[in-house]
């Protein structure tokens, strides 16, 4: 008895959760971005982070890798916006996202500064992160 009323409740749960997450990768010349998106009923999470190696043959050759991840509004069809307060300043940090069928662009706000430094950014410069099927 008891088995088959946690096994009927546990039915009704999932039939009410509805998620879907999406990854996004751009190889640009020595960045690497990603972008990952999680629809949970209506409501967005997301992730991104960025990585940069400097050629060897550049001197001074330096590397990073940030990454940021909180709650999204929807601010559009197919738009996001992402803002995460910076710890060390009274300022934030917003990723503006643009989903489309195939891919995703990112645009950050001057203060994302705070978090991405040196020549790391979320940024995809008007580049189109390619939709991982």
């Amino acid at each position: 008895m008891k088995r088959s009323l946690f096994l009927s409740i546990a039915i009704l749960i999932s039939g009410n959760v509805f998620a879907a997450t999406d990854h996004y990768v751009l190889r640009d010349g020595n960045y690497v971005r990603h972008l990952k998106v999680t629809s949970i009923n209506g409501e967005f999470i997301v992730y991104a982070d960025v990585d940069y190696e400097s050629p060897a043959q550049e001197s001074g050759s330096s590397h990073c890798s940030v990454d940021i991840a909180g709650e999204a509004k929807s601010t559009g069809k197919n738009e996001l916006v992402m803002k995460k307060h910076s710890e060390s300043e009274a300022s934030f940090c917003e990723l503006k996202i643009q989903l489309g069928l195939n891919g995703a662009k990112m645009e950050e706000s001057k203060d994302c500064d705070n978090f991405a430094v040196g020549k790391c950014h979320f940024s995809s410069n008007g580049k189109e992160l390619i939709k991982i099927k």
